[in-house]
């Protein structure tokens, strides 16, 4: 099983604009389907809930691990919503997210990486794995539209 799941896009957008999508937790909220209560801050976790239609109300909540502006933005995330950011064995229940910008001609080239599959329990990870893969496939589409 691999460990990591990486997608780049270019979008005809420049970094700066891409930077305030990304960390903006309205804009980033806007774009992923979700209704976030407070915004995204180094070391500290931000909570809210899913709106994506057949989802809504699924709560969900991010630690942010970096900010380093316009370059990376990234945060861990629980495989499942169930699980708090207090759980003592959390390191075995997140995986790390990060986004990589940099210019690219008259726009920017976004790298999305999600990596620590392999960290967390054996009869969850595949599951976790794929369905994470899919959701990637369609949110640096949905990035691209709403920066563009």
């Amino acid at each position: 099983m691999e460990n990591q799941i990486e997608r780049t896009i270019y979008l005809n957008a420049p970094t700066e604009r891409v930077w305030v999508a990304l960390t903006d937790h309205e804009e980033f909220g806007s774009w992923f389907r979700l209704s976030l209560h407070g915004p995204f801050k180094v070391g500290e976790v931000t909570f809210g809930e899913v709106t994506y239609p057949g989802h809504e109300g699924l709560p969900v909540w991010a630690r942010v691990k970096g900010m380093d502006a316009p370059r990376c933005f990234s945060f861990v995330w629980p495989m499942d919503a169930p699980i708090q950011p207090d759980d003592p064995s959390i390191d075995d229940k997140v995986t790390l997210v990060e986004f990589f910008l940099e210019p690219s001609g008259k726009g920017s080239r976004l790298t999305v990486r999600e990596s620590g599959f392999a960290r967390l329990p054996e009869g969850k990870r595949s599951q976790v794995f794929r369905d994470n893969e899919g959701g990637w496939n369609a949110q640096v589409n949905n990035i691209k539209d709403f920066v563009e």
